[in-house]
């Protein structure tokens, strides 16, 4: 559309001085008609004015494909505008009539040739734009003559043509010899052709990373350099661009080629601003820092990223989060420019929250009281987000700036006091952080804030003031009181605050156990017994556990000394930091992400690194790997990580670490306790003792005392035989019979007859010793008979497609039915559905096309591999986010849990390990889907009660819904 655009424009150039809006017009019936007999014409004028209502229709849409050999047979001729027009027309529907299109290669071989180097250009450039494979090679000899022309302007065109021409086909340009001859244009006298070749050059090399095409060595370098002062914008960023990917021989070579693209700092255009400060931050990597050119580099650099600073807004926008990647990398280059980044009454907030950003980076010892000033300025700002995140850069300036934090603290509560809401919740929130940072220096700041408690009513303000609460309990005389309070609504409090609460309560007994008995038996049993998050639980019994068998243990884990929070907790991963720089001036830079996280299709993505810092291809750990238990070190990465498009998670194909070595042995009671503690996730649950956990330990007289064992059927739980430990419990096969057979949904109707011209498609979805199958009835209700059936899906959310055609062997007479079995697998393309199961089919018979759509059972993508190993479920449970978690009811379902479990195990559904609280049986389960996602479950069953409830956990939360359906189906079923 571009193209046309700009064609259409460059016609206005030529053509009458009346306005063209006449041709977008027309009442006449008939029109294609008429225009074909207009095109005919023997008058030049009439034949022009004709291509341009064609042009017209063209471009609102209109389908003007029917009078292609009529607009074709006009190219003959000498007029130039007529001529783009044709070339315009010829461009958009070359594709749909390549039969047709044919018969213009002899006139784009005779305008090649033309004395008029426009017509030149304009026939190579519509070459290139033809995306048809029967006409690409009778091109090839016109774009060699082409890249040899003696008029640059013919060269810079060919060159682009070239790229475009690989794109179609890679394989004949190699073979034709262009990229040699694309190598030599970097050696033109020209500097846009220079450009042009290292533009194609570039893209070419962009979808071939590994192929060596721009082999740049310091000769070439010297040609770019050269031809940067000459070409136009476009072209500085395309060499700009290119000089970035090319690592200098030493730091004499780099100084030489930053002072060459220095002059482009004070250029008019951003683009061209970035591009040259994109070159000199990779290449200042090699410079000695004692260097003088280096000092004077940094000064150079300042002004122009200042400048970008007074563009509109959107451009602003972009320039700030460029140098968001620049003050992390090397904030002494804006160092004393704090002043720019202060904000306007008028800037939108996306340039407000970005500029807050910088000067916090920037905040020093030397610019501190400017800053402060202006923050306290902006939390008295009318715009919500504003202020709130104004009132943490408070904080963060506290604790990046050690001897700003008295006079922080100090504006922090002269802002409580002004009992704006949100103001006064964001002000806790850093507070508590402050606390962290700098211990038993402002804690005589809590008795204000536990005059706000009752204004609190956002959870993560409520989790901090509940943390300051429990971790200075022993300073604050009311402290059993101010928890009490919280406790009162327990059940609707979000899991953060339960959380906190639950650990505020415990260090709150472990300071002042006399005091705190009823408070701490009631949180533990509203934690393990009354909630149905299994992290809450599972922390409440690992509190109940250590209370009960060692308070002294206890008193070291709950109250040990916290590390310091460390200065700048949002910087950037040194990595990726490096890799962000060297796509300063790109959507990367913007979107401070990698280009291979945004960046779909097969090209591949070269990860760059800044010289002389490559990766040092360190693994990194998970906090939640566990190596004692005789599981492998190497960090469970079960479930693929969640990433921005639902296309990505859905291909992704992980699978569970094998564990190694056999599971733990069975230990004394005491000791298990300890490895319990350790472990930490649901092995506490799941775990058995010899002894019960009420004795008296030998801890603290006031502790042992009246601190009993959990509610009696708990203690049971915990109580059975060491001999029957874990082992028994997660070997399953004594208490589950052996599985049923997979649900198969019964056959509903698809495609009804009136809309499929008689033809009726009812089916359903199965899935039988590991094949997903289609089963579909075709049924003849028309009066001809039906032949020539085949099917095809559309792109699905898990790349369902057909593993073979559609097998219906005899023709299908009137009235006749026939089932026919469609073997599916999933390795077609991907593109996120909603629903997430939506199927879009089109069946093709010798009558017509038909598409409908239908939905899946996801437990056909349950794959028979799916049982997780008992230490990987748990380190999984752990590491998966709470928020990911959902809950669903399963009601009317009369089945014990053994009978669930074997039906569940039919679909693919196993069960890891089942435990009894209360009467309750409680099965932990996963699944695993074609694609490698893994989903966890915990399903609760109530003997006498007909309603289960089951709680699901997946990297990818979209799914949960779905694989909640397939439960309710095959339990009900």
């Amino acid at each position: 559309m571009q193209e046309w655009a700009s064609q259409l424009c460059e016609n206005r150039q030529f053509g009458s001085k009346m306005t063209d809006s006449k041709y977008f017009t027309t009442t006449k019936k008939g029109e294609i008609f008429e225009l074909k007999a207009e095109l005919n014409s023997d008058k030049k004028e009439k034949k022009k004015e004709a291509v341009k209502k064609v042009i017209a229709s063209m471009t609102v849409g209109k389908d003007v494909s029917a009078l292609f050999p009529d607009v074709v047979n006009c190219m003959q001729t000498d007029n130039l505008e007529l001529k783009k027009l044709v070339y315009l027309y010829l461009m958009n529907y070359a594709k749909s009539q390549p039969d047709m299109a044919i018969m213009a290669v002899n006139t784009f071989v005779k305008d090649c040739e033309d004395p008029n180097p426009l017509i030149r250009a304009l026939a190579v450039r519509t070459m290139g734009c033809i995306r048809v494979d029967k006409i690409t090679e009778y091109l090839c000899e016109p774009l060699r003559k082409c890249l040899k022309d003696e008029d640059p302007y013919v060269r810079k065109t060919a060159a682009v043509c070239v790229a475009k021409l690989h794109d179609i086909n890679a394989q004949l340009v190699e073979d034709q010899g262009f990229l040699d001859t694309l190598k030599d244009l970097i050696s033109d006298s020209n500097p846009m052709v220079v450009a042009n070749a290292v533009a194609a050059l570039s893209e070419i090399a962009e979808s071939h990373p590994n192929s060596n095409l721009l082999d740049l060595n310091p000769q070439t370098i010297n040609k770019l350099l050269t031809a940067l002062n000459e070409c136009t914008e476009w072209g500085q960023i395309f060499i700009l661009d290119c000089l970035a990917n090319y690592t200098p021989r030493d730091d004499r070579e780099s100084q030489s080629i930053c002072e060459r693209v220095t002059p482009r700092l004070s250029h008019a255009n951003s683009a061209v601003v970035l591009s040259a400060v994109k070159v000199l931050m990779k290449f200042m990597e090699m410079l000695p820092k004692d260097l003088d050119y280096y000092g004077t580099l940094l000064k150079k650099l300042a002004p122009p990223l200042v400048t970008l600073l007074s563009a509109e807004p959107e451009l602003q926008y972009v320039a700030l989060r460029n140098i968001n990647l620049i003050v992390q990398r090397r904030p002494e280059i804006l160092k004393h420019e704090m002043k720019v980044f202060f904000v306007k009454y008028n800037d939108p907030i996306y340039v407000k929250l970005e500029k807050l950003d910088i000067m916090i980076r920037l905040a020093s010892q030397a610019n501190i009281a400017q800053v402060l000033a202006e923050l306290k300025e902006y939390a008295t700002e009318v715009d919500v987000d504003f202020v709130r995140k104004a009132v943490r850069a408070i904080g963060r300036c506290a604790i990046k700036v050690e001897q700003s934090a008295e006079r922080c603290v100090s504006t922090l509560l002269d802002l409580i006091q002004t009992k704006v809401n949100y103001v006064v919740q964001e002000a806790i929130v850093v507070i508590k952080d402050i606390f962290r940072k700098y211990p038993n220096k402002y804690e005589s700041v809590i008795a204000t804030l536990c005059e706000n408690l009752d204004s609190l009513d956002e959870p993560e303000a409520r989790a901090a003031m509940i943390w300051i609460v429990g971790e200075y309990a022993e300073r604050i005389d009311n402290a059993d009181e101010l928890l009490e309070s919280f406790l009162e609504g327990f059940h609707d409090e979000s899991t953060q605050v339960q959380l906190q609460l639950l650990t505020a309560i415990v260090k709150l007994f472990l300071k002042k156990p006399t005091e705190t008995q009823e408070l701490v038996q009631q949180v533990l049993s509203l934690a393990t017994q009354d909630s149905d998050n299994p992290d809450l639980r599972d922390r409440g019994y690992i509190y109940w556990r250590l209370l009960s068998t060692d308070p002294v243990a206890a008193k070291e884990v709950v109250l040990a000394e916290k590390p310091l929070i460390s200065e700048e907790t949002d910087l950037i991963e040194p990595t990726l930091l490096e890799e962000l720089i060297c796509h300063i001036g790109t959507l990367a830079s913007v979107y401070h992400k990698p280009p291979s996280a945004f960046v779909e299709g097969s090209r591949g993505v070269q990860h760059k690194r800044l010289p002389g810092s490559a990766g040092s291809g360190e693994s990194v750990e998970s906090p939640d790997t566990v190596s004692a238990a005789g599981v492998s070190d190497a960090p469970p990465a079960v479930i693929p990580s969640q990433g921005d498009l639902l296309g990505d998670l859905l291909n992704l194909d992980l699978t569970p670490p094998a564990t190694t070595g056999p599971p733990p042995p069975a230990t004394s009671g005491m000791q298990l306790g300890a490895m319990d503690l350790l472990g930490g996730g649901l092995d506490s649950l799941m775990g058995d003792e010899s002894e019960p956990l009420g004795g008296d330990l030998g801890g603290s007289s006031a502790m042992g005392a009246g601190f009993g064992a959990p509610p009696a059927a708990t203690a049971a739980s915990f109580t059975a035989p060491v001999s029957g430990g874990l082992d028994d419990l997660f070997d399953l096969g004594g208490g589950v019979g052996m599985p049923m057979g997979a649900y198969s949904p019964p056959k509903t109707v698809w495609l009804p007859a009136m809309k499929g011209k008689g033809l009726e498609i009812s089916g359903t979805f199965s899935r039988r010793a590991g094949v997903i199958q289609m089963e579909m009835t075709l049924t003849n209700k028309a009066m001809s008979v039906m032949t020539d059936f085949a099917i095809q899906f559309n792109r699905n959310s898990f790349g369902l497609a057909p593993a073979g055609p559609l097998q219906v062997l005899t023709p299908l007479s009137p009235n006749q039915s026939i089932d026919v079995t469609l073997p599916l697998n999933t390795v077609g393309p991907v593109m996120k559905m909603d629903p997430l199961n939506n199927l879009q089919v089109a069946v093709k018979n010798n009558i017509d096309v038909f598409y409908f759509s239908c939905q899946y059972p996801i437990s056909i993508l349950f794959v028979e591999d799916g049982k997780m190993e008992r230490q990987v479920f748990l380190a999984t449970w752990k590491d998966i986010p709470n928020d990911n978690e959902a809950q669903f009811q399963i009601k009317d379902c009369h089945l014990s849990s053994d009978a669930a479990s074997n039906k569940l195990q039919g679909s693919n559904i196993f069960t890891i390990a089942k435990r009894t609280v209360d009467g309750q049986d409680m099965l932990y389960q996963s699944t695993k889907l074609s694609n490698g996602i893994w989903v966890l479950a915990e399903l609760r069953v109530q003997t006498g009660n007909p309603n289960f409830t089951v709680c699901l956990k997946c990297r990818a939360p979209e799914v949960s819904q779905c694989v909640f359906q397939s439960y309710e189906a095959v339990l009900k079923n």
